[in-house]
């Protein structure tokens, strides 16, 4: 059965196109033009991922985005124009996987949606824990935890901490964690590492306070450390 694509895009010269290079690659499209629209298209079409432009007509994207995040984790790839960069940093604190700025070439499109798709069904090792110090991984129940609590996270934000704690100790540069978590790494994408790792940062702060867990290796990258909490 092919993966289904929500599109919720108001221009429809954008539509056609990104429908057009979808179905050519084996996915069933669906498509609405407001964001009054992309819930009930989404209840009705339960999609494998939505392609999300964030300037639209009425319910902007945003809301979609928070909206669609009450129903569950589906992967949503934002689409942006160049100048709303406070929106996509806004966007990815609400979950959203990846985002294209326009112009994009649709061929890009369709790389993107298959890294994502890839990554969220299941391409990871789900036979094993991963155990960081205070950090524990259940990758076949796609579950983590931070001194026994559960961390509520988004998959790409599971991902890169996974991706983390597979190489503890070790400092991994944007690209690399980039290219773990989609399967691609494009160069515009680097800086939306750094939000997914502000997002995780402060889930886990809530977790177990302010302990330095995942630390920024200027101008390389990040690198996680085993920590372990003092007893009381």
């Amino acid at each position: 059965m092919s993966d289904k694509i929500l599109i919720v895009e108001d221009e429809v010269r954008i539509v056609r196109t990104l429908r057009l290079y979808l179905e050519q690659a084996g996915f069933a499209v669906t498509a609405v033009h407001t964001g009054s629209e992309a819930i009930p298209a989404f209840r009705q079409e339960r999609p494998s991922l939505v392609l999300l432009d964030l300037n639209l007509p009425g319910q902007d994207g945003l809301d979609v985005c928070r909206s669609l995040r009450r129903l569950g984790d589906v992967p949503i790839i934002m689409l942006t124009a160049r100048t709303e960069e406070m929106d996509r940093l806004i966007g990815l604190e609400l979950g959203a996987d990846d985002y294209i700025s326009k112009p994009f070439s649709p061929r890009e499109v369709v790389a993107r949606v298959r890294a994502v798709l890839r990554r969220t069904q299941g391409q990871l090792n789900h036979n094993q824990t991963l155990q960081a110090g205070v950090l524990q991984i259940d990758l076949a129940a796609y579950r983590a935890w931070a001194a026994g609590r559960l961390l509520d996270l988004t998959q790409t934000e599971f991902e890169l901490l996974a991706t983390l704690m597979r190489h503890k100790g070790h400092v991994m540069s944007r690209a690399q964690l980039l290219e773990a978590v989609q399967g691609v790494a494009f160069e515009e994408l680097e800086r939306a590492i750094d939000q997914h790792i502000k997002n995780v940062r402060r889930k886990l702060k809530e977790a177990v306070g302010d302990v330095a867990i995942i630390n920024t290796i200027y101008g390389v990258g990040y690198r996680l450390d085993e920590v372990e909490l003092p007893h009381a």
